[in-house]
């Protein structure tokens, strides 16, 4: 059974854990409600489960389905946002701050791997960065300047890496990482129930609201109280500021056997334009290659295209047998590069959030996981001025901000004059969906591999705007702020929280 937010399948999947369902009435009352059990909100869980608070852990799907199910899981000292960058958009204090962060992410997680004894894959693994012309060179030599004054250990090895494609220049850096991200968790979720914790699956966060000093949470049909609220649901539900801070991209992975056996013993990355990284896992005794890219703007892109343009980029350096995985997954950018991690604001006392995290959520996770237990309890976090989530930059990512937020205001408005007729559904092929007008308004419409025709409203619940069909996770996926839904409607990825309507076909169209 696909355990994912989607029908695209991940290696990571054989590896979900089993949580066997509580036939005793859970408690009222919690000390912390963790939404969200991916890397974030399981590490937070267990760490404020070793503090002596009562932790309940919740997820709408279950455990690891969403992004942490859909990672490449690399584990780097070296992110998405550039040192360059973090030192032009805040300081050069703020970078080495934040390759302080990666390291300590990465000896978190080498450090719950070995205490708890996970068999999580990790292995440590050195990774190349190249340069493929000379504005990329530009590039690559200012990453290596600003990454040696944050402390990063990198070299540079010129020609010397290990590279199968034709470049100019790369970088090494040590300590860099890999692992099996579901059974990472599995091992922290085991630790985290046999302290005491609980945990349930298949359980929708409602609504929330402030009683006796206390959050008085909706799941579902259970209520329940805890003294403090904590959303690692990547994007918090409902309409908040990072909506707007924050833009959702899918990010395609494909997994290939190769013909010879040159995998790549080490971690690569190139510097195109959306860049792409690869890295070898063994998966069922045999070795994979993993590749990644192509990334665009949930519901905004086609994903056939994204991975049929990965696959082709694959065999261009490798003599492929067959393609053995293909999956896509959810990330969020933060406008100025670094993620927000604290105290939520304009939200209920005690309502913590961690968010933006780029393509480095192993270690933004871990992180989060580590500052906000640390808030909790009351002792200071080293980052916790840097990634406040009520931080105002008003230059750093002042332009990412009006780009993004331009975008999503056009498919607002342009989508809802561009859907196709109801004619168009007879067209349709097996597994396919469209939008179309009827004198309801815009009806989301896909057929099954049967033929059966499944109709529910367009009408995204969380701002209004207009989903759109993605055919490799057959999911309806919102352009303007990242919202996905099933065939049924039913919301799978936020931040919506109300299922799209179903509406009956044969009425629509009579």
């Amino acid at each position: 059974m696909n355990t994912r937010d989607g029908k695209s399948t991940s290696p990571w999947e054989k590896a979900v854990p089993f949580v066997e369902e509580k036939d005793a009435e859970l408690p009222k009352k919690y000390n912390v409600l963790i939404v969200g059990a991916g890397i974030t909100g399981v590490t937070t869980a267990l760490m404020l489960q070793n503090q002596g608070l009562d932790c309940l852990l919740i997820d709408t799907n279950t455990i690891g389905a969403g992004t942490t199910g859909g990672t490449s899981a690399h584990i780097n000292t070296f992110l998405d946002a550039t040192y360059p960058e973090i030192e032009s958009d805040f300081s050069e204090d703020a970078a080495s701050l934040v390759a302080k962060a990666t390291k300590e992410a990465i000896t978190i997680i080498k450090n719950h791997i070995y205490e708890l004894k996970i068999d999580a894959d990790f292995e440590e693994k050195k990774a190349y960065l190249y340069a493929e012309d000379e504005k990329q060179q530009k590039e690559l030599d200012e990453i290596y300047e600003a990454s040696k004054r944050a402390n990063v250990s990198v070299h540079q090895v010129g020609k010397e890496a290990p590279l199968p494609m034709s470049f100019l220049s790369a970088l090494m850096f040590d300590g860099q990482a890999q692992f099996h991200p579901i059974k990472y968790i599995s091992g922290l979720l085991k630790e985290f129930l046999r302290k005491g914790g609980e945990v349930l699956e298949h359980t929708a966060f409602k609504s929330c609201k402030i009683e006796n000093d206390c959050h008085l949470v909706q799941l579902g049909d259970l209520e329940i109280f805890a003294e403090h609220l904590v959303y690692a649901t990547h994007i918090p539900p409902g309409i908040n500021l990072f909506n707007f801070s924050c833009a959702p991209y899918r990010s395609y992975v494909v997994g290939a056997e190769l013909k010879t056996d040159h995998y790549p013993d080490s971690l690569w990355y190139d510097m195109q334009e959306p860049y792409h990284y690869w890295r070898t896992h063994v998966i069922d005794g045999k070795k994979t290659l993993l590749v990644g890219g192509e990334d665009h703007k949930t519901g905004q892109g086609n994903p056939a295209e994204a991975l049929q343009h990965l696959k082709d980029y694959v065999s261009k350096y490798f003599e492929v047998d067959q393609f053995t995985f293909e999956w896509s997954s959810q990330y969020y950018i933060p406008v100025d590069g670094l993620p927000y991690i604290g105290k939520m604001p304009m939200a209920d006392e005690n309502t913590w959030v961690a968010t933006g995290f780029n393509g480095n959520g192993m270690i933004w996770g871990t992180i989060s996981a580590k500052m906000i237990s640390d808030l909790i309890i009351g002792q200071p976090s080293d980052y916790e001025d840097l990634l406040n989530p009520s931080r105002i930059k008003p230059v750093a990512g002042f332009k990412e901000f009006v780009t993004e937020n331009a975008n999503v205001a056009w498919h607002f408005v342009a989508d809802r004059f561009t859907a196709e007729q109801l004619k168009a559904v007879d067209a349709l092929a097996p597994n396919e969906g469209v939008v179309v007008d009827s004198a309801s308004g815009k009806v989301a419409v896909s057929k099954s591999e049967s033929g059966h025709i499944k109709a529910i409203s367009a009408v995204c619940t969380h701002a209004g705007c207009i989903v759109k069909f993605n055919k490799l996770e057959q999911s309806w996926d919102c352009p303007c702020h990242g919202g996905r839904y099933d065939i049924d409607g039913k919301v799978v990825t936020g931040p919506p929280l109300q299922n799209l309507e179903k509406l009956d076909w044969s009425e629509l169209k009579a």
